[in-house]
């Protein structure tokens, strides 16, 4: 996380591959006077949260105009507008999602990038360890969860977490409710449930896109990767949330064997 660089070229062939594909928050992102119009390249530079430019931008779209929308991440969409988004966005470009993009395509452009990149959401070597939790009895289960979030790179945890909050403000507006004046306002029937089924393939991965036996899974491990993910939106906020002890304790134990981290790690908080 500790990094500056001015573009992805910068980047070492060891950096995390998920890093490759950050297009990261940049001052010129938190400037109102920003032109909305125009398109132009933004550097990296991981002054804040390490998540893609892309799913945050997915996410906030959704969250602004999609909430209401039935069968969100269920219903088709444009593949041709799909892979001129996803194309703008490769290509570096500062893409602004608006009220004129349909909610389905940018529903789609969301599960395609968590689906394609090249190594997952929760690292591969874990998923083993994320999948056993699923035969376990609650609160083991979800100190077990913590725990193993607490092995994930930033980027990967600011990416999830940014994630499992739009997954589970979807879910709020799963079932119908009344407005002021009475009238019905429809709900997107996506509940937690069904946003498991549809994301956690995309998340736990156990091969890569496009290798041999990839898209083969067993009706167990299907079954678990449902659960795990259900139990990480439900309890997204808490599972992420560090505690004051074990955080002093990590700064002691910090202090006494890489002090200059500690710096850097309260510039961060």
């Amino acid at each position: 996380g500790a990094m500056s660089v001015d573009s992805i070229t910068d980047l070492s062939d060891n950096t995390s591959k998920l890093l490759e594909a950050l297009q990261l928050s940049h001052p010129h992102e938190l400037d109102p006077r920003r032109s909305l119009g125009k398109k132009k390249m933004l550097s990296l530079n991981p002054i804040t949260w390490q998540v893609p430019r892309i799913v945050d931008r997915c996410c906030k779209h959704i969250e602004t105009h999609g909430l209401q929308t039935v069968g969100i991440f269920r219903v088709g969409s444009s593949k041709k507008r799909v892979q001129q988004l996803r194309e703008e966005f490769d290509r570096g470009l500062d893409v602004f999602l608006d009220e004129h993009q349909s909610v389905h395509d940018v529903a789609a452009l969301l599960k395609e990038f968590l689906r394609d990149m090249p190594d997952s959401l929760i690292p591969r070597e874990l998923y083993t360890a994320f999948l056993s939790t699923a035969s376990m009895e609650s609160p083991a289960q979800l100190t077990t969860l913590q725990l193993l979030l607490f092995l994930l790179p930033p980027c990967h945890s600011d990416t999830l977490h940014r994630l499992l909050r739009f997954l589970s403000e979807v879910a709020l507006h799963a079932e119908s409710s009344w407005g002021p004046d009475g009238q019905e306002i429809p709900g997107n029937k996506m509940t937690v449930a069904n946003l498991a089924t549809i994301f956690g393939p995309n998340i736990l991965q156990k091969e890569k896109p496009g290798e041999k036996d990839a898209g083969v899974m067993n009706f167990e491990d299907s079954a678990a990767i449902i659960l795990v993910l259900q139990r990480l939106i439900e309890h997204y906020q808490t599972l992420f949330m560090v505690s004051p002890e074990m955080q002093c304790d990590v700064l002691r134990r910090l202090f006494q064997t890489n002090p200059d981290v500690i710096d850097y790690l309260l510039r961060r908080k």
